[in-house]
């Protein structure tokens, strides 16, 4: 692309909205292509408000921003150094306090003196602004799916970084340094305040529990910009909400020749139940799911089993029709145990059920300022939107009705949840000025533009 000369090799070159928004749509095909499992759930906004696209104009031809995306360029190496310390930390669900003593340290580092591990165990900081300003919390989350004894020493080969964890959600982590380091030393001063967080229990059965308390905690939170491993232009506007049941069918147990016909069996019981669960239909639109996850059970080949058991998994992207599949999974499986105790005449099998995941759901308006935001400042650094949704950190705000979106932090990426995880950061610095553009934007910068984020009444406890 060509750029004038006074304009930093580093930053996009200027345009028009309508120039830009038509120069982004010749990115589509390559977009796509890269997307991989995201799939588009609304249609790109075809304009945003000219307020957006007035902001977005000042504030990307500002010298002193054009000096702060030079800086997050130039700072690009050395963050790397960061990602591949934290990486080298382990971090498993409910046993990310190494972690999040480290990410503390840098923090405080860095700039955020006040900086605290809150008592859910996420990392908390925040930078001020002038005052009357939005709040807008930017995050990435501390824990990885992988267990305690995980080799997660990083390795390089072929221009990549490989380590369990270290796109997901590591690099989310070192992008938020790499910020928090740039906007200090260029004195960048925002208008509303930014809470840097990095959160817990995102992953597994953290149930999102460092999320929940956060909004719990801090009721002056007015949008959230979440970073996740994505595809450059993705911004994910959907949270897929879920519930997790543990089932556990008991029964009396005995020999499987001398008891035969006198006691009902768990994992017969438990065959019964996963049988009804399959036949379970859910719609197409909103895409509702499950699956039965695990089972075990019984003690022996030549035993009538006494105990059983399975996880149930229920997603949707919208909670009536969760509900509603939620109600039959439950029904069937009450109803496969009367059927196993009916098939014996007995009334010894019985089955308790327990609420393991509870993810709550939203949305987040594709014509919002917050969406639109990340839109434009797509569009300057010459991406489509892509429009997705998935199961988030989002999904808290989203629920509350708060402004919030997930995007990436710039490379490529891939082998999420798996020990061949990994990261190409080439030009990924370009990834990282592009959110940070949105960020700015959302708050304002003192003398530049005034915050697009709407700041909220405060929510009641």
């Amino acid at each position: 692309m060509t750029r004038p000369s006074s304009i930093r090799p580093s930053m996009p070159r200027l345009r028009p909205l309508a120039s830009l928004l038509a120069l982004s749509l010749s990115f589509a095909g390559a977009s796509a292509a890269r997307a991989q499992s995201f799939t588009a759930i609304a249609p790109t906004p075809a304009q945003v408000r000219p307020a957006v696209d007035q902001a977005y104009t000042q504030l990307l031809s500002a010298p002193q921003i054009q000096a702060l995306m030079e800086a997050v360029k130039a700072d690009h190496t050395r963050s790397i150094d960061d990602l591949k310390m934290l990486t080298e930390i382990e971090a498993p669900p409910f046993k990310e306090r190494p972690r999040a003593e480290a990410f503390l340290a840098r923090m405080k580092a860095l700039g955020l003196a006040d900086a605290r591990i809150d008592s859910e165990g996420n990392v908390v900081g925040r930078r001020k602004g002038t005052g009357q300003g939005p709040t807008l919390l930017i995050s990435a989350h501390l824990d990885t799916v992988f267990p305690a004894g995980t080799d997660v020493k990083v390795k390089e080969r072929d221009g990549r970084l490989y380590a369990p964890g270290i796109s997901d959600d590591t690099r989310g982590l070192a992008v938020l340094l790499s910020w928090l380091k740039v906007l200090n030393e260029q004195k960048i001063q925002t208008v509303g305040d930014l809470l840097f967080v990095g959160n817990v229990g995102e992953e597994e059965l953290g149930n999102l529990r460092g999320m929940k308390h956060l909004f719990a905690e801090h009721r002056d939170i007015d949008g959230m910009v979440g970073l996740e491993p994505a595809p450059d232009g993705t911004v994910l506007i959907l949270g897929t909400a879920s519930h997790r049941y543990e089932v556990n069918f008991k029964g009396p147990g005995g020999h499987s020749y001398a008891a035969f016909g006198q006691v009902p069996s768990a994992i017969h019981g438990m065959g019964r139940a996963i049988a009804k669960i399959a036949e379970v239909r859910t719609p197409t639109f909103p895409k509702t799911t499950f699956t039965v996850g695990t089972v075990g059970g019984g003690t022996s080949v030549n035993t009538i089993a006494p105990d059983a058991r399975m996880a149930v998994d229920i997603r949707s992207d919208q909670m009536d029709s969760l509900l509603s599949t939620e109600k039959k999974i439950l029904a069937a499986i009450d109803e496969a145990v009367a059927e196993e105790n009916k098939r014996w005449n007995v009334e010894t099998l019985t089955v308790q059920t327990k609420l393991i995941g509870d993810r709550p759901g939203g949305r987040t308006p594709s014509d919002s300022v917050i969406v639109e935001a990340a839109t434009r400042a797509n569009a300057s650094f010459g991406h489509k939107t892509l429009l997705t949704g998935a199961s988030t950190d989002a999904n808290v705000p989203m629920a509350l009705g708060i402004p919030a979106i997930i995007v990436g932090g710039g490379g490529k990426t891939g082998g999420f949840h798996a020990l061949s995880e990994w990261i190409d950061l080439t030009d990924g610095w370009k990834g990282a000025q592009n959110s940070l553009a949105t960020v700015l934007g959302l708050v304002g910068v003192q003398g530049v533009t005034q915050p697009l984020l709407e700041k909220r009444p405060a929510r009641a406890p």
